[in-house]
């Protein structure tokens, strides 16, 4: 474990954000160029409707609202919009890279036998969050849009902001894509001795409590239905994190 005074430790997040910040920008520039793409990827949700059935295939798109178009109603809105789509695009292709260099700033306070999970930490993060915001796009958002677009409309005419809209997507993909990491952040905590597996596994009615508040706050849609859809990969990822926690303390044990 490396011991450096609070300027070098300043020094090295400075480096380490800069490189980020640098990577962000690259994939910002790539992902302008395939802005519209990835717009019209985005309004998949608005246009079908994801269907549950009892048969092969379990899960069903049908075609939803046909007649309903995106309108901006700003003179820079669309050019803004290209650009969220473009940043948090960015953001998502750089994201191996933002998280090596967390893991290279924290390293140094990990022990020499710790620093070798320096890949598969990458390797981890980055497809739990990938998971997480694939999860939101295929599962939840068509569910959410569709309850919202039908919800007592009979006499309304549904006219969207292309802004606004794009928000409510990129937020929740973003924030699916955050709560999958919970297995990762429940490590580094068991790890660096904050808490332990006994004490999350004693409190997880609180754990359960909890995700349920959460997705009642962050999910779009009142019904139990979708609040489920988040709280549930919510619990089992709690779950998840204590179980890789054990194992980590029974392999340190027996070294």
């Amino acid at each position: 474990m490396d011991k450096q005074p609070l300027t070098e430790h300043l020094e090295e997040l400075r480096k380490r954000i800069l490189v980020a910040l640098i990577a962000i920008v690259i994939g910002f520039g790539l992902s302008f160029y395939f802005s519209e793409f990835i717009f019209n990827i985005l309004t998949l949700p608005m246009h079908s409707t994801l269907k549950l059935s009892f048969k092969r295939p379990f899960l069903l798109y049908e075609a939803k609202n046909p007649g309903l178009n995106l309108v901006f109603l700003a003179p820079a809105e669309a050019l803004w919009m290209h650009f969220k789509i473009s940043l948090i695009s960015g953001v998502v292709l750089s994201s191996p890279i933002i998280f090596y260099e967390i893991w290279r700033f924290v390293s140094p306070g990990l022990l020499e036998h710790e620093k070798k999970y320096a890949l598969p930490f990458v390797l981890v993060t980055t497809l739990l969050f990938l998971i997480g915001a694939l999860f939101c796009f295929i599962i939840v958002l068509p569910f959410a849009m569709n309850f919202l677009l039908t919800y007592k409309t009979e006499n309304l005419k549904p006219m969207i902001s292309v802004g606004r809209y794009i928000d409510f997507c990129l937020k929740f993909i973003l924030a699916f894509g955050a709560i999958f990491e919970l297995p990762v952040v429940v490590l580094f905590l068991t790890r660096m001795g904050i808490v332990t597996t006994e004490f999350l596994s004693k409190n997880r009615k609180y754990a359960i409590l909890v995700a349920f508040v959460l997705a009642a706050i962050l999910t779009p849609t009142p019904d139990a239905f979708n609040q489920t859809l988040m709280a549930g990969p919510i619990i089992l990822l709690y779950e998840v994190g204590i179980l890789v926690s054990k194992i980590f303390s029974k392999k340190e044990e027996k070294a």
